[in-house]
Protein backbone atom coordinates (compact mmCIF):
# COMPACT_ATOMS: atom_id res chain seq x y z
CA UNK A 1 0.00 0.00 0.00
CA UNK A 2 0.94 3.32 -0.75
CA UNK A 3 1.68 5.37 2.77
CA UNK A 4 -0.70 8.64 1.33
CA UNK A 5 -3.76 5.26 1.34
CA UNK A 6 -2.61 4.62 4.38
CA UNK A 7 -3.37 7.87 5.97
CA UNK A 8 -6.40 8.03 4.20
CA UNK A 9 -7.85 5.07 5.69
CA UNK A 10 -6.25 5.90 9.28
CA UNK A 11 -7.28 10.06 8.94
CA UNK A 12 -4.04 10.70 9.46
CA UNK A 13 -2.15 13.54 8.63
CA UNK A 14 0.83 12.54 6.61
CA UNK A 15 4.22 14.57 7.05
CA UNK A 16 5.71 15.71 4.41
CA UNK A 17 2.72 15.33 2.43
CA UNK A 18 5.09 14.72 -0.65
CA UNK A 19 5.95 11.69 1.31
CA UNK A 20 4.53 8.28 -1.10
CA UNK A 21 6.34 5.33 -0.13
CA UNK A 22 5.10 1.82 -0.76
CA UNK A 23 4.64 0.25 2.49
CA UNK A 24 5.20 -3.73 2.38
CA UNK A 25 4.43 -4.33 5.73
CA UNK A 26 4.14 -3.27 9.77
CA UNK A 27 6.88 -4.55 12.05
CA UNK A 28 8.28 -3.18 15.55
CA UNK A 29 10.25 -0.18 16.22
CA UNK A 30 13.33 -1.79 16.32
CA UNK A 31 12.64 -4.93 13.79
CA UNK A 32 11.23 -2.50 11.05
CA UNK A 33 13.23 -2.49 8.24
CA UNK A 34 13.33 -0.56 4.53
CA UNK A 35 9.31 -0.51 3.20
CA UNK A 36 8.13 -1.30 6.72
CA UNK A 37 5.84 0.89 8.52
CA UNK A 38 6.51 1.37 12.59
CA UNK A 39 4.64 3.43 15.58
CA UNK A 40 5.58 4.95 18.49
CA UNK A 41 3.07 4.93 21.61
CA UNK A 42 5.36 4.47 24.62
CA UNK A 43 8.44 7.34 25.11
CA UNK A 44 10.54 4.83 26.66
CA UNK A 45 10.77 3.72 22.51
CA UNK A 46 11.49 7.37 21.45
CA UNK A 47 14.65 7.33 21.08
CA UNK A 48 14.77 4.41 18.80
CA UNK A 49 13.31 6.51 16.36
CA UNK A 50 16.90 7.50 15.28
CA UNK A 51 18.18 4.28 14.45
CA UNK A 52 15.23 2.79 13.36
CA UNK A 53 15.05 1.66 9.39
CA UNK A 54 11.80 2.20 9.15
CA UNK A 55 10.07 3.87 5.79
CA UNK A 56 7.51 5.80 8.17
CA UNK A 57 6.47 6.17 11.65
CA UNK A 58 3.11 6.65 13.23
CA UNK A 59 3.22 9.12 16.31
CA UNK A 60 1.14 11.19 18.07
CA UNK A 61 -0.25 14.51 17.03
CA UNK A 62 1.85 16.37 19.67
CA UNK A 63 5.25 14.17 19.13
CA UNK A 64 8.53 16.51 18.39
CA UNK A 65 9.18 16.45 14.47
CA UNK A 66 11.43 12.62 13.53
CA UNK A 67 12.88 13.90 10.44
CA UNK A 68 11.16 11.06 8.42
CA UNK A 69 7.89 10.37 6.55
CA UNK A 70 5.65 10.42 9.72
CA UNK A 71 2.08 9.51 9.99
CA UNK A 72 0.31 12.02 12.88
CA UNK A 73 -2.96 10.58 15.03
CA UNK A 74 -4.80 11.22 17.86
CA UNK A 75 -4.31 7.25 18.98
CA UNK A 76 -1.14 5.82 17.65
CA UNK A 77 -1.56 2.34 19.00
CA UNK A 78 -5.30 2.02 17.99
CA UNK A 79 -3.70 3.10 14.41
CA UNK A 80 -1.11 0.39 14.77
CA UNK A 81 -4.20 -2.09 14.92
CA UNK A 82 -5.81 -0.97 12.21
CA UNK A 83 -2.63 -0.78 9.71
CA UNK A 84 -2.03 -4.57 11.37
CA UNK A 85 -5.50 -5.42 10.30
CA UNK A 86 -4.71 -3.84 6.44
CA UNK A 87 -1.60 -6.19 6.04
CA UNK A 88 -2.62 -9.39 7.84
CA UNK A 89 -5.92 -10.85 7.27
CA UNK A 90 -7.35 -13.41 9.28
CA UNK A 91 -7.32 -16.93 8.49
CA UNK A 92 -10.57 -17.83 6.70
CA UNK A 93 -12.23 -21.54 7.63
CA UNK A 94 -14.32 -23.55 5.64
CA UNK A 95 -17.66 -23.06 6.47
CA UNK A 96 -18.68 -26.50 6.88
CA UNK A 97 -19.09 -29.25 9.03
CA UNK A 98 -16.74 -31.80 10.00
CA UNK A 99 -17.38 -35.68 9.55
CA UNK A 100 -16.57 -36.60 12.87
CA UNK A 101 -18.12 -34.16 14.96
CA UNK A 102 -20.54 -35.39 16.91
CA UNK A 103 -23.66 -33.37 17.39
CA UNK A 104 -27.05 -34.03 19.78
CA UNK A 105 -30.03 -33.97 17.23
CA UNK A 106 -32.00 -31.59 19.65
CA UNK A 107 -29.08 -28.92 18.74
CA UNK A 108 -30.00 -26.10 16.49
CA UNK A 109 -26.92 -24.10 14.71
CA UNK A 110 -27.10 -21.05 12.77
CA UNK A 111 -26.29 -20.87 9.27
CA UNK A 112 -23.00 -20.13 7.75
CA UNK A 113 -21.38 -22.54 10.51
CA UNK A 114 -17.62 -24.00 10.59
CA UNK A 115 -17.42 -26.96 12.93
CA UNK A 116 -14.05 -28.85 12.86
CA UNK A 117 -12.46 -32.31 13.79
CA UNK A 118 -14.11 -33.93 17.36
CA UNK A 119 -16.00 -30.85 17.95
CA UNK A 120 -19.07 -32.49 20.69
CA UNK A 121 -22.28 -30.18 21.12
CA UNK A 122 -24.81 -31.73 23.17
CA UNK A 123 -28.76 -32.13 23.81
CA UNK A 124 -30.23 -28.57 23.93
CA UNK A 125 -27.43 -26.04 22.46
CA UNK A 126 -28.40 -23.28 20.40
CA UNK A 127 -25.57 -21.60 18.48
CA UNK A 128 -26.16 -18.06 16.19
CA UNK A 129 -25.31 -17.60 12.65
CA UNK A 130 -21.62 -17.58 11.68
CA UNK A 131 -19.75 -19.72 14.43
CA UNK A 132 -16.32 -21.03 14.06
CA UNK A 133 -15.46 -24.18 16.30
CA UNK A 134 -12.21 -25.52 15.97
CA UNK A 135 -10.99 -28.96 16.70
CA UNK A 136 -12.31 -30.76 19.85
CA UNK A 137 -14.42 -27.81 21.39
CA UNK A 138 -17.13 -29.19 23.79
CA UNK A 139 -20.22 -27.29 24.32
CA UNK A 140 -22.77 -29.12 27.10
CA UNK A 141 -26.37 -29.24 27.40
CA UNK A 142 -28.46 -26.43 27.18
CA UNK A 143 -25.85 -23.68 26.20
CA UNK A 144 -27.00 -20.86 24.63
CA UNK A 145 -24.68 -18.65 22.43
CA UNK A 146 -25.61 -15.89 20.31
CA UNK A 147 -23.92 -15.01 16.71
CA UNK A 148 -20.33 -14.80 15.08
CA UNK A 149 -19.19 -16.78 18.14
CA UNK A 150 -15.10 -18.23 17.79
CA UNK A 151 -13.75 -20.99 19.94
CA UNK A 152 -10.41 -22.09 19.46
CA UNK A 153 -8.92 -25.82 20.06
CA UNK A 154 -9.59 -27.52 23.13
CA UNK A 155 -12.72 -24.82 24.47
CA UNK A 156 -15.15 -26.30 27.15
CA UNK A 157 -18.37 -24.71 28.02
CA UNK A 158 -20.30 -26.31 30.49
CA UNK A 159 -24.26 -27.26 31.04
CA UNK A 160 -26.66 -24.22 30.93
CA UNK A 161 -24.12 -21.22 29.97
CA UNK A 162 -25.30 -18.03 28.05
CA UNK A 163 -23.05 -16.14 25.95
CA UNK A 164 -23.40 -13.31 23.66
CA UNK A 165 -22.78 -11.90 20.05
CA UNK A 166 -19.23 -11.77 18.34
CA UNK A 167 -17.23 -13.46 21.63
CA UNK A 168 -14.09 -15.20 21.16
CA UNK A 169 -12.13 -17.90 23.34
CA UNK A 170 -8.71 -19.37 23.14
CA UNK A 171 -7.30 -22.04 23.20
CA UNK A 172 -8.08 -23.96 26.53
CA UNK A 173 -10.70 -21.74 28.02
CA UNK A 174 -13.14 -23.07 30.27
CA UNK A 175 -16.69 -21.54 31.07
CA UNK A 176 -18.65 -22.93 33.59
CA UNK A 177 -16.71 -24.99 35.51
CA UNK A 178 -17.72 -25.79 39.45
CA UNK A 179 -16.83 -23.05 41.55
CA UNK A 180 -14.87 -23.95 44.53
CA UNK A 181 -16.87 -24.38 47.30
CA UNK A 182 -17.07 -27.20 50.32
CA UNK A 183 -18.20 -27.40 54.02
CA UNK A 184 -17.20 -29.61 56.94
CA UNK A 185 -19.35 -32.20 57.73
CA UNK A 186 -20.08 -33.35 61.44
CA UNK A 187 -17.26 -35.70 60.73
CA UNK A 188 -14.82 -32.63 59.68
CA UNK A 189 -14.83 -34.28 56.23
CA UNK A 190 -14.77 -31.47 53.31
CA UNK A 191 -18.23 -31.96 51.54
CA UNK A 192 -18.54 -30.40 48.24
CA UNK A 193 -21.31 -27.64 47.87
CA UNK A 194 -23.33 -28.01 44.69
CA UNK A 195 -22.99 -25.34 41.93
CA UNK A 196 -26.20 -24.89 40.62
CA UNK A 197 -26.10 -21.56 38.85
CA UNK A 198 -24.50 -20.60 35.33
CA UNK A 199 -21.56 -18.20 33.72
CA UNK A 200 -23.38 -15.62 31.63
CA UNK A 201 -20.74 -13.65 29.14
CA UNK A 202 -21.88 -10.43 27.75
CA UNK A 203 -21.30 -9.37 23.71
CA UNK A 204 -18.00 -8.53 22.87
CA UNK A 205 -15.82 -10.43 25.61
CA UNK A 206 -12.71 -12.02 23.91
CA UNK A 207 -11.25 -15.07 26.85
CA UNK A 208 -7.65 -15.42 25.89
CA UNK A 209 -5.84 -19.00 26.93
CA UNK A 210 -6.57 -21.25 29.63
CA UNK A 211 -8.18 -18.77 31.71
CA UNK A 212 -10.99 -20.36 33.63
CA UNK A 213 -14.33 -18.62 34.91
CA UNK A 214 -16.47 -20.63 37.46
CA UNK A 215 -20.19 -21.11 37.44
CA UNK A 216 -22.40 -19.35 40.13
CA UNK A 217 -22.70 -21.66 43.12
CA UNK A 218 -26.37 -20.25 42.86
CA UNK A 219 -27.45 -17.10 40.49
CA UNK A 220 -24.64 -16.45 37.87
CA UNK A 221 -21.35 -15.45 37.25
CA UNK A 222 -21.23 -12.76 34.67
CA UNK A 223 -18.55 -11.28 32.44
CA UNK A 224 -19.62 -7.86 31.27
CA UNK A 225 -19.56 -6.41 27.54
CA UNK A 226 -16.20 -5.31 25.63
CA UNK A 227 -14.22 -7.02 28.71
CA UNK A 228 -11.10 -8.68 27.62
CA UNK A 229 -9.38 -11.27 29.70
CA UNK A 230 -5.89 -12.65 29.44
CA UNK A 231 -4.23 -15.84 29.50
CA UNK A 232 -4.25 -18.26 33.04
CA UNK A 233 -7.44 -15.57 34.80
CA UNK A 234 -9.16 -17.42 37.63
CA UNK A 235 -12.92 -16.16 37.81
CA UNK A 236 -14.52 -17.38 41.07
CA UNK A 237 -17.68 -18.47 41.63
CA UNK A 238 -20.60 -15.62 41.84
CA UNK A 239 -18.28 -12.77 40.56
CA UNK A 240 -19.82 -9.82 38.56
CA UNK A 241 -17.37 -8.30 35.75
CA UNK A 242 -19.02 -4.87 34.43
CA UNK A 243 -18.62 -3.80 31.00
CA UNK A 244 -14.62 -2.95 29.40
CA UNK A 245 -12.51 -4.28 31.78
CA UNK A 246 -9.16 -5.80 31.43
CA UNK A 247 -7.90 -8.59 33.26
CA UNK A 248 -4.44 -8.92 32.62
CA UNK A 249 -2.51 -12.39 33.28
CA UNK A 250 -2.74 -14.80 36.16
CA UNK A 251 -5.23 -12.35 37.93
CA UNK A 252 -7.62 -14.03 40.31
CA UNK A 253 -10.89 -13.18 41.50
CA UNK A 254 -12.14 -14.54 45.02
CA UNK A 255 -15.45 -15.71 44.89
CA UNK A 256 -18.65 -13.00 44.66
CA UNK A 257 -16.00 -10.38 43.69
CA UNK A 258 -17.52 -7.36 41.86
CA UNK A 259 -16.04 -5.06 39.55
CA UNK A 260 -17.59 -1.93 38.38
CA UNK A 261 -17.17 -0.11 34.50
CA UNK A 262 -13.56 -0.06 33.28
CA UNK A 263 -11.68 -1.86 36.51
CA UNK A 264 -8.14 -2.65 35.40
CA UNK A 265 -6.20 -5.41 36.84
CA UNK A 266 -2.78 -5.71 36.15
CA UNK A 267 -0.35 -9.05 35.98
CA UNK A 268 -1.01 -11.25 39.12
CA UNK A 269 -3.12 -8.73 40.78
CA UNK A 270 -5.70 -10.86 43.15
CA UNK A 271 -9.40 -9.76 45.21
CA UNK A 272 -9.98 -11.18 47.89
CA UNK A 273 -13.38 -12.75 48.40
CA UNK A 274 -16.68 -10.39 48.64
CA UNK A 275 -14.87 -6.54 47.88
CA UNK A 276 -16.45 -4.52 45.62
CA UNK A 277 -14.07 -1.86 43.30
CA UNK A 278 -15.35 0.84 41.82
CA UNK A 279 -15.67 1.62 38.29
CA UNK A 280 -12.41 2.46 36.91
CA UNK A 281 -10.54 1.15 39.35
CA UNK A 282 -6.98 0.06 38.70
CA UNK A 283 -4.78 -2.48 40.38
CA UNK A 284 -1.13 -2.37 39.64
CA UNK A 285 0.63 -5.96 39.10
CA UNK A 286 1.02 -8.16 42.16
CA UNK A 287 -1.20 -6.33 44.08
CA UNK A 288 -3.63 -7.63 46.28
CA UNK A 289 -6.89 -5.96 47.49
CA UNK A 290 -8.39 -7.14 51.37
CA UNK A 291 -11.63 -4.77 51.16
CA UNK A 292 -14.17 -2.47 48.92
CA UNK A 293 -11.79 0.02 46.97
CA UNK A 294 -13.89 3.32 45.63
CA UNK A 295 -14.33 4.39 42.04
CA UNK A 296 -11.24 5.92 40.53
CA UNK A 297 -8.78 4.94 42.86
CA UNK A 298 -5.44 3.24 41.88
CA UNK A 299 -3.82 1.08 44.29
CA UNK A 300 -0.55 -1.10 44.87
CA UNK A 301 0.97 -3.29 46.91
CA UNK A 302 -0.03 -6.29 49.28
CA UNK A 303 -2.25 -5.33 51.35
CA UNK A 304 -3.28 -2.54 48.27
CA UNK A 305 -3.22 0.93 49.40
CA UNK A 306 -3.12 4.11 47.20
CA UNK A 307 -0.28 3.95 44.01
CA UNK A 308 1.08 7.53 45.07
CA UNK A 309 1.41 6.17 48.93
CA UNK A 310 2.87 3.02 47.76
CA UNK A 311 5.40 5.01 45.30
CA UNK A 312 6.67 6.98 48.28
CA UNK A 313 7.24 4.23 50.61
CA UNK A 314 9.13 1.49 48.47
CA UNK A 315 11.30 4.77 47.54
CA UNK A 316 11.88 4.20 51.35
CA UNK A 317 11.92 0.36 51.70
CA UNK A 318 15.68 0.36 50.64
CA UNK A 319 17.04 2.61 53.08
CA UNK A 320 15.01 1.11 56.67
CA UNK A 321 17.99 -0.81 57.14
CA UNK A 322 19.86 2.53 57.74
CA UNK A 323 17.07 4.62 59.03
CA UNK A 324 16.73 2.12 61.61
CA UNK A 325 20.65 2.00 62.91
CA UNK A 326 19.97 5.81 62.83
CA UNK A 327 17.03 5.20 65.37
CA UNK A 328 19.06 2.93 67.39
CA UNK A 329 21.82 5.49 68.20
CA UNK A 330 19.07 8.23 68.88
CA UNK A 331 17.37 6.24 70.94
CA UNK A 332 20.75 5.44 72.98
CA UNK A 333 21.30 8.55 73.39
CA UNK A 334 18.22 9.50 74.94
CA UNK A 335 18.52 6.62 77.30
CA UNK A 336 22.20 7.66 78.09
CA UNK A 337 20.93 11.43 79.11
CA UNK A 338 22.74 14.89 79.11
CA UNK A 339 26.55 14.54 79.36
CA UNK A 340 28.35 17.35 81.30
CA UNK A 341 32.18 18.46 81.09
CA UNK A 342 33.74 19.14 84.22
CA UNK A 343 35.36 22.64 84.33
CA UNK A 344 37.74 23.05 86.96
CA UNK A 345 38.57 26.59 88.33
CA UNK A 346 41.50 27.96 89.46
CA UNK A 347 41.37 30.76 92.42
Amino acid sequence: MKLSEIAAKLGARLEPPSADAEITGIAGIEAAGPGQITFVANPKYAAAIQTTQAAAIIVDDKFPPVGRPTLRVKNPQYAYLLVVEFFHQAPVYERAIHPTAVIHPTARIGANASIGAYVVIDAGVEIGEGCTLRPQVVIERDVKIGGNFFAHPHVSIREDCRIGNNVILHNGVVIGSDGFGFAKDEQGHWRKIHQAGRVVIEDDVEIQANSCIDRGSLGETRIGRWTKIDNLVQVAHNCIVDENGLLCSQVGLAGSTTLGKNVILAGQAGVSGHCTLGDGVVVTAQSGTHGDIPAGSMVSGSPAFDNTQWLRSVAVFSRLPELAKTLRAITRREKQGPRFTRINRTS
